[in-house]
């Protein structure tokens, strides 16, 4: 049975006009960041008014991109349909593989493959709904601009409609493309433009970023104040910011003989992008480890807010069966405040994978925790576990808002420039064993070997990690996020995942930074995060035997002839030492020194 066709947010009247989403105005600090710029090209492009007339075989577009990997409650997609219903023309989906973006990004291939697995569960759905989704790949990221152009006008496009996406590349990219069609509108070269219209819509974040400001109009760069102003502004506009933004209606039947989209419809979603290939038992497992689809998240959602606690199983998927419902209070979500921190315990959301995807939107996940607290947002860490989740949910908002307004930060840049001549250590050998979880301490190898089966480690175990790579190894950050991002299916540039992972958290030198003298002893960290010991015992299977304080710091237990017997390293680095290095790098950055 096919799905059924959602409600058109665009009214079936060919006189209605499509709503035109208003374009911020960006405070002065702003003014000449790649987001500024291109809002500059967008209300230049609106300035001219619709594109001109087109013949009845003309088209809209929807671009789908890498975030929003979704029918519902999609910006873009609504926005696109309205434009179609409104000029009485067929809507195409198109999706575009730049494998060279792919690589600049050090995009993993596991999230190349959830992207083509979704995107695979895409098409039958916009079939059912006569859209067809069309995919094509463009092997050199340079020539995006101008292969689109081409397209648009071999379909004969007349509108184009896409969710912005925050990386500087990725705007640059856009802001070419809307200054292209503006040159093409106005009579000029149309090599890299094309006669029609082109809008790209905010919709990744909960609020706009650019949008919250300190009293004197400027962005944020500290996460608290930033905070209860994003609170303010939501619960001023509740329904514009979390508000369901729609989806698309169907097209008439007809579009299944359009001349343009006839042959569309033959289109098979590829199975893999060169380059990003997986090996087949890694392929395995992440079909196993991450389902994917818009319901899949709705369960994912459900199980975190309405089923209890329970031991982790490390191997199973987040839907594995055996979860009891329980009131709010005693549910995952309602003791989030200290589950989160508990790596032997399924006490977390496992939405992050979806949500750098964009199968679900922030938006529709803030609502879920509406639907369980009479439908107000909790917004306040002193409401409880729902009220701590909430928050982290904006952590996501402000570092987009930040990669906004500070571009830097994604181009191997550091927000705290005071910290660039900070002197980091160089070992091939020490950056390896950190890789392959044989440092020598058991909570960072176990999260290490996580990482490397599943594409994933629990967020407590990331700053761990990190904190151990950039204070007791004194390695570049770079270097973590870098492997981060090549191995995390939920890996983004612009997220919590790797931008507080890195910068904050671990080497102190982003926004709101922990203070440098701030190093985690991973010792006493394994100790209060893995109480039962089963996650170390899990994925460092060579310690199984050990029980209490030997579990987590076998070293301390164990002579290196003893700890070779059971095939576990010796510890390469003592800690005590390091974090003197640390604070001393960090204290006086350019000095070689180590304490």
């Amino acid at each position: 049975m096919p799905p059924k066709r959602p409600a058109s947010t665009a009214s079936a009247s060919s006189s209605k006009k499509a709503k035109v989403e208003t374009t911020p105005v960006l405070p002065e600090e702003m003014s000449n960041t790649p987001l500024a710029k291109l809002y500059n090209a967008q209300a230049q492009l609106f300035k001219l008014g619709g594109a001109p007339p087109v013949n009845k075989d003309g088209v809209v577009v929807y671009w789908m991109r890498n975030k929003d990997l979704r029918l519902r409650d999609n910006r873009a997609l609504a926005l696109a349909s309205e434009y179609a219903s409104s000029l009485s023309l067929p809507l195409i989906a198109l999706h575009v593989f730049s494998p060279s973006d792919y690589t600049s990004h050090d995009r993993s291939p596991r999230r190349i493959d959830f992207q083509l697995r979704a995107l695979a569960l895409l098409q039958p759905a916009f079939a059912a709904l006569d859209i067809p989704l069309f995919t094509v790949t463009w092997t050199d990221r340079t020539e995006v601009e101008a292969n689109l152009a081409h397209l648009m006008k071999e379909w004969g496009c007349v509108h184009l409609a896409a969710n912005l996406e925050h990386e500087v590349d990725e705007l640059r990219r856009d802001e070419k493309i809307l200054r292209a069609v503006i040159d093409a509108r106005k009579g000029g070269d149309e090599a890299t433009g094309w006669k029609g219209d082109a809008h790209f819509v905010a919709d990744f974040c909960v609020v706009k970023p650019g949008t919250v400001l300190t009293q004197q109009g400027k962005p944020y760069s500290v996460f608290s104040p930033w905070y209860k102003n994003w609170a303010a502004s939501v619960e001023k506009d509740l329904m514009g910011t979390v508000g369901d933004a729609g989806t698309a209606a169907a097209n008439p039947a007809s579009a299944r003989t359009h001349p343009v989209l006839a042959p569309l419809f033959e289109h098979k979603i590829p199975k893999t992008i060169p380059g990003f290939e997986l090996e087949a038992e890694d392929q395995k497992t992440m079909n196993h480890l991450w389902p994917v689809g818009e319901d899949v998240c709705d369960q994912v959602m459900e199980r975190f807010l309405k089923t209890k606690m329970r031991p982790q199983t490390f191997q199973e998927p987040p839907l594995h069966p055996g979860a009891k419902e329980v009131d709010l209070k005693a549910s995952k979500i309602g003791v989030y405040g200290t589950g989160r921190n508990a790596v032997d315990m399924d006490g977390t959301s496992h939405i992050s994978a979806y949500l750098a995807a964009g199968m679900i939107s922030p938006r529709a996940c803030l609502r879920a925790t509406m639907k369980l607290t009479g439908g107000k947002l909790h917004t306040d860490k002193g409401d409880g576990g729902v009220g701590v989740w909430v928050s982290e949910v904006a952590w996501r908002d402000f570092y987009q808002h930040v990669l906004c307004a500070w571009p830097r930060v994604c181009m191997g840049r550091q927000f705290n420039l005071k910290f660039d001549d900070v002197v980091w250590e160089q070992s091939e050998a020490n950056l390896q064993a950190w890789k392959d979880g044989k440092t020598g301490f058991p909570i960072v190898d176990a999260a290490m070997r996580a990482l490397k089966a599943q594409g994933y480690m629990h967020n407590r175990c990331r700053m761990i990690t990190a904190m151990f790579l950039t204070k007791d190894l004194m390695l570049d950050w770079r270097l973590g996020e870098k492997w981060f991002m090549q191995n995390l299916i939920d890996g983004d540039l612009g997220s919590k995942s790797v931008l507080l992972t890195f910068q904050i958290i671990s080497a102190s030198t982003g926004t709101d930074p922990q203070p440098y003298f701030r190093v985690f002893n991973p010792t006493s960290q394994s100790e209060k995060s893995d109480t039962s010991g089963d996650y170390i015992r899990h994925w460092v299977p060579e310690l199984a035997k050990l029980k209490g304080k030997a579990l987590h710091d076998p070293s301390a237990k164990m002579t290196r002839k003893e700890l070779a017997k059971i095939g576990y390293p010796s510890p390469i680095v003592d800690h005590a030492k390091a974090r003197l290095r640390a604070i001393a790098r960090y204290k006086n950055p350019g000095d070689n020194i180590d304490e």
